[in-house]
């Protein structure tokens, strides 16, 4: 048997596959090297994820976010030998995953578009190139703690048509001293931001709503995608709930771009699944 975990910041999904058949999956607490131990990891998995304590594993796969350097694959790799004792373990980054689900054998840009964003090229077997994501600050064009944010601007700006502003703040019950301490002074803001974009998803027959989707994905495609030459070659694909829910004005953007869609998925362990199997 085999372990395959999809590790993202608020929730790990673990998958087995048995004689070359995908098992159930299991849910753990997000599980991200640049906030936990290694210790942590490990009491982590121990408090929650205890039934498949005692199974054995001929290898372990863990794709995650914050896992791009080997001091931090470590700190995985250290938690999962310590819990599970298997006979391999792999460690990769989050974009890694992504890759090998969207493009499997294939060379392709692969990206991913949730709470941040992120690209690469992808040869068909490692990332050739990389355009730095560099968080919802500077750059995560597209991903949903950017698009929170520029609503959230446009509703506190009044920016936006009042209908837009008094459906917000019935939706939410925020008043804008609450929202202002939650984006400066308390942790995780950007899971904060992106939480709005589900308000932009509920009401996307809005014009001005509709702009704020269309302009983070152009900024996306032009800061990002483009700027790797193989885009005008391979297909672009996407997985994440950002491109899966507003899709339509992604894919009518690449088309703009003369850009070829790809595949778009809401997560990729289902394609990732197929990957590992594929090499049993």
């Amino acid at each position: 048997m085999i372990l395959v975990a999809d590790g993202g910041s608020t929730k790990t999904e673990w998958k087995i596959i048995s004689r070359g058949i995908p098992q159930e999956s299991y849910f753990t607490s997000g599980i991200n090297p640049f906030f936990l131990t290694g210790e942590e990891v490990y009491l982590l998995l121990k408090k929650e994820l205890d039934s498949l304590s005692g199974k054995s594993f001929s290898k372990v796969f863990f794709y995650g976010t914050g896992c791009n350097s080997v001091s931090k694959e470590n700190i995985i790799k250290g938690a999962i030998e310590k819990f599970f004792s298997p006979g391999e373990i792999f460690v990769g980054s989050d974009l890694l995953g992504a890759a090998r689900s969207l493009c499997q054998n294939d060379p392709g840009i692969a990206c991913i578009m949730g709470t941040g964003s992120n690209s690469c090229y992808y040869n068909g077997s490692v990332i050739v190139s990389n355009v730095s994501p560099l968080g919802y600050i500077l750059g995560d064009e597209g991903g949903g703690a950017v698009i929170g944010r520029k609503l959230v601007s446009g509703v506190l700006k009044k920016q936006v048509h009042q209908k837009v502003i008094d459906c917000f703040f019935e939706t939410y019950k925020l008043t804008p001293a609450e929202i202002l301490e939650n984006v400066y002074t308390k942790p995780f803001p950007n899971k904060f931001l992106g939480q709005f974009a589900k308000f932009i998803a509920s009401h996307i027959d809005i014009p001005e709503l509709q702009d704020i989707i269309k302009s983070c994905f152009d900024d996306f495609i032009k800061r990002n995608i483009l700027q790797y030459p193989e885009a005008k070659v391979f297909p672009v694909h996407f997985t994440g709930s950002i491109a899966y829910y507003f899709r339509p004005f992604l894919e009518d953007l690449l088309t703009r771009n003369n850009l070829k869609s790809g595949i778009i998925t809401l997560s990729p362990m289902e394609n990732l699944m197929k990957y590992h199997i594929s090499k049993i």
